[in-house]
């Protein structure tokens, strides 16, 4: 399977590149990478194609994993519907127009879109929709992100999309970014911090009275996030097109 990775030279794309030339991964070919301009001096040691163009990428490509921007996913989104190719998407700061795109674009092409494609994270986003359905409206849900010092995004999508579980599990619940005034009931308050070189914290608390319950996740290696994606491509390797996530790579 001929795999494609957009933006290589950025945090993600490192890591992936790095895992795609290691030992644990000789069904995947790492086929063509892309950038924004080609420095001489980078291309000139480079074992594999890098392009600057989208649809470059994609026509060399079964499958491309893009962890770029939000204006570089869409433009890679448009390029992979020409070109047929299948995508896992983990770019986070998408916006509502964003992810109406991607379900329109899935109807043509099979699409992976995970704000985080760490195993334990899914499994996590499962475990607190369970939670809030059992704990139920009664309960306050709070949720704590931590990430390194230049991450734009804030909340991170994976502190986005536990909110979302939340929302799932309890049937109710407005998210509160702002927390001046006094709390209201049923909302789901985020905590954010940023510093240092952390990779992703994010703790989910239930309150209740006189006891509370919390279930977290930290990533200390951002080579977990590859191997996920890595695993996601594997598993659209000829699905039909829709736009899937991480929780159907699993079975979830």
């Amino acid at each position: 399977m001929k795999i494609g990775i957009a933006g290589y030279r950025g945090r993600m794309g490192s890591a992936l590149i790095k895992q795609l030339q290691s030992d644990g991964w000789k069904n995947l070919e790492l086929a063509c990478a892309s950038t924004r301009s080609i420095h001489p001096e980078h291309a000139a040691i480079e074992s594999f194609p890098v392009v600057t163009g989208a649809d470059e990428l994609m026509e060399s490509c079964d499958c491309v994993i893009d962890f770029t921007t939000p204006e570089s996913t869409m433009t890679n989104v448009q390029a992979a519907m020409k070109a047929q190719t299948a995508l896992v998407i983990g770019t986070t700061g998408l916006d509502a127009q964003n992810e109406e795109f991607l379900k329109t674009a899935a109807k043509k092409i099979p699409i992976v879109f995970a704000a985080n494609t760490s195993v334990g994270v899914t499994l996590l986003l499962s475990l607190i929709e369970q939670a809030a359905a059992k704990l139920g409206p009664a309960w306050d849900i709070e949720i704590f992100e931590a990430h390194h010092n230049n991450k734009v995004d804030t909340p991170s999508g994976t502190a986005l999309a536990l909110g979302k579980a939340a929302q799932e599990g309890r049937g109710s619940g407005e998210f509160a970014l702002d927390r001046n005034g006094k709390r209201r009931q049923g909302d789901i308050g985020y905590a954010v911090s940023r510093g240092g070189d952390v990779v992703g914290e994010h703790t989910v608390t239930f309150y209740g009275m006189g006891e509370r319950v919390e279930i977290g996740h930290k990533a200390t290696d951002r080579s977990l996030f590859a191997r996920g994606a890595l695993q996601a491509a594997q598993w659209l390797n000829g699905k039909k097109p829709g736009l899937y996530t991480m929780r159907d790579v699993l079975g979830l």
